[in-house]
């Protein structure tokens, strides 16, 4: 997975690569955008990072995302850390990454079991256990997606803040 950020206007705004990754690794959601019969389809999602190169998502078993990603596996996932409106700047703080990736559907049960006790272990730490009984439970109703990441890049803008 490479950082590619020579294609970002405003390179005085380059969210550096180590902020952009702890983003991908403690972030709580992203915007996964693709491509629909009906044209560009963008979902707001949980995810986990597996350390390397991907992420997995998980979904039903049937929908919308699912038959976007048959037709066309080229996606990305946009990730917002801190924002803070600044309304009497008109302006707006933010910083924010956006990965590109090629998504896979149809994994083994092995890796949607481990791809489900990674969320577990992401999104309800305190509960692994009784995580672990629900994923056993409910396995025939999740779809796994994983998403292989080839690049990305950062962005933020930061206001000097005047003493008063």
């Amino acid at each position: 997975m490479r950082y590619v950020n020579d294609t970002v206007r405003r390179q005085d705004r380059l969210l550096d690569e180590a902020r952009a990754l702890e983003l991908l690794e403690k972030g709580e959601y992203g915007v996964l955008s693709m491509v629909s019969d009906e044209g560009g389809y963008g979902i707001p999602v949980n995810f986990v990072w597996d350390g390397k190169q991907s992420v997995y998502i998980h979904c039903a078993p049937a929908g919308r995302k699912l038959e976007a990603i048959e037709k066309n596996n080229k996606v990305s996932l946009c990730i917002i850390g801190n924002v803070n409106l600044l309304p009497g700047k008109f302006t707006t703080e933010y910083e924010s990454a956006i990965f590109f990736g090629t998504a896979h559907i149809h994994l083994t049960d092995k890796e949607k079991m481990e791809a489900l006790h990674l969320l577990i272990n992401k999104m309800s730490a305190d509960f692994k256990d009784i995580g672990a009984k629900y994923a056993e439970k409910s396995f025939h109703r999740v779809e796994i997606i994983r998403i292989d990441f080839t690049e990305f890049s950062g962005k933020q803008k930061k206001v000097p803040h005047s003493a008063k």
